[in-house]
């Protein structure tokens, strides 16, 4: 087990940020010895962080001694999949991944260093979220509508582009489904993540783009953005006054993902039944709930049994949009 001094110099090293408990506390918890790692697959600051502490908190002293929340970036989250893969199955090194790595990426690329519904047990979903279609200053401010867009952006090819936090994510197929239903092919541009993709919406340099809802919202709410439509089945409870895709017309175009944890194959089953049960008490919390609201993130628990369902139902499903798109991933 990593003592104190140790479990710091180890978050300093790998940029994790650490969770600990006091040592008179430090008994036997139900995880067993050892401490424990949730691994995201993305940047610390982002959306994950703001499901992955708070539950840390929930989880320390009463899990494990203490809990290191740690990034691991890299090829779309694909980095932090394998390494949870290679981890000991003793629960305490978890992997807290979007859905696309999952049930997307297996369609896209040619060949993965994991299997998603062999090599993992679910614990749980923690939240979902929807995507806008997001519209900045470098779009004419009587551009109100995707009917709108898809008029002027035949009108103007060249400037006709849509920007996404990355190639091969669900929101980028969110725009080839667009493309396809639109009968024109707008140019992607392609980003290394939400907040620069951002920052060029703002900026006026990218005229739309596919976002995640809470990116966007204080800054639609603002006035300084406009979303023309949400990806979501029903409308965003966040952005109650815009329309679905599928209410446009684009009835391919429902597209919302889950924030799940996962633990390599052969956890024992008795120990994600705990873990769940962590989970499933942290997001009842108040105190998360006004996270959760503030960045446009909706609550999403199920049993280990019922998650499974929900991955193995979305991994086909994206089957069939993978082969509808024709899209291929490059690493």
């Amino acid at each position: 087990m990593l003592n104190r001094r140790a479990l710091l110099k180890a978050s300093a090293a790998t940029g994790a940020a650490p969770f600990l408990f006091p040592a008179s506390a430090l008994a036997q918890t139900p995880a067993g010895a050892g401490n424990a790692f949730i691994v995201s697959g993305f940047p610390a600051g982002g959306m994950g962080d703001n499901v992955a502490r708070p539950l840390a908190e929930k989880m320390r002293g009463r899990y494990a001694p203490a809990v290191v929340v740690e990034s691991r970036t890299g090829a779309g989250g694909r980095i932090a999949v394998e390494y949870v893969k290679r981890a000991a199955p003793d629960g305490l090194t978890i992997l807290q991944i979007p859905s696309s790595p999952m049930v997307l990426y297996p369609h896209t690329y040619k060949k993965l260093n994991y299997d998603p519904l062999a090599d993992f047990i679910p614990v749980s979903s923690t939240v979902n979220y929807g995507f806008s279609f997001t519209a900045g200053p470098g779009l004419p401010a009587e551009i109100k509508t995707v009917a709108d867009f898809i008029q002027w952006a035949k009108a103007n090819p060249k400037m006709a582009t849509y920007g996404v936090p990355a190639a091969g994510s669900a929101l980028h197929f969110a725009g080839m489904l667009l493309q396809k239903a639109a009968g024109f092919e707008f140019t992607v541009v392609p980003y290394k993540g939400g907040a620069p993709l951002l920052n060029d919406v703002m900026g006026g340099q990218i005229p739309v783009s596919f976002n995640v809802i809470g990116e966007v919202l204080p800054h639609v709410r603002a006035g300084k953005l406009r979303s023309l439509a949400v990806t979501s089945p029903q409308r965003s409870a966040f952005l109650p006054d815009v329309p679905t895709m599928v209410e446009l017309g684009y009835k391919d175009i429902a597209i919302q993902e889950w924030l799940g944890w996962f633990v390599p194959a052969k956890t024992p089953a008795e120990t994600v039944a705990k873990l769940n049960a962590i989970v499933r008490e942290g997001l009842q919390a108040p105190e998360f709930t006004e996270i959760l609201t503030r960045n446009g993130l909706q609550a999403m628990h199920q049993s280990p049994a019922e998650f499974a369902a929900i991955v193995r139902a979305d991994h086909q499903r994206w089957a069939g949009l993978a082969k509808t798109t024709g899209f291929t991933a490059e690493d």
